[in-house]
């Protein structure tokens, strides 16, 4: 394996490490544990970031959600670095939107946690937000299968636009373009929700 000169595996290395987990090697995955982990962190952390103060799921619960679900999905077949990350991505925002909607069905009156007349308007906003996102991410793959990619790995993955634009095998010109089109449309939708 190599690395670069701060100590970081390349992509190169992730890649072949993924390989060899699709092919069944276990001593793979205890490779390419250290690899990703801190990766997955970086990005639940970046979405996490954006969050309120006291958000009751934690970066490093939703990294290890993920990081389980992704362990126990042996039926993938890895292409490469890029493609772990996307399906981590995707993975992430269906945990996050998982979890808002128990919230709101908490809410409701289903099992619901005691809160503050302080916390409540809070988390209700917290839960139909992300919701009504997951909606209008939903209804964005309708029409633009692409620009709900984008948006799904720049948000919930917080990959940068050259690396989006590998994952999806495109220009970084076009992801530009892409997310300012579908921020936009977004915008717009759930402004009229």
């Amino acid at each position: 394996m190599t690395a670069s000169p701060q100590g970081i595996a390349q992509p190169q290395d992730i890649t072949e490490l993924l390989l060899a987990w699709s092919e069944g090697k276990q001593d793979a995955l205890e490779k390419l544990t250290p690899l990703v982990y801190g990766e997955l962190r970086r990005l639940a952390h970046h979405y996490m970031a954006g969050e309120r103060t006291g958000h009751t799921l934690q970066s490093t619960a939703l990294v290890n959600e993920a990081y389980l679900r992704l362990v126990e999905s042996s039926r993938v077949r890895w292409r490469n670095r890029a493609h772990f990350f996307a399906i981590s991505a995707q993975l992430m925002r269906r945990i996050l939107v998982d979890f808002a909607r128990s919230r709101h069905y908490a809410k409701r009156g289903g099992k619901a946690p005691v809160l503050s007349l302080d916390d409540a308007p809070v988390v209700v906003e917290e839960c139909s937000q992300l919701a009504a996102l997951d909606d209008a991410l939903n209804a964005l793959a309708a029409m633009d299968k692409r620009k709900s990619k984008v948006v799904e790995l720049r948000f919930f993955g917080g990959l940068s636009v050259e690396e989006t634009a590998e994952v999806l095998n495109v220009s970084a010109e076009t992801v530009a373009r892409d997310w300012r089109l579908a921020k936009a449309w977004l915008r717009r939708e759930l402004s009229r929700g």
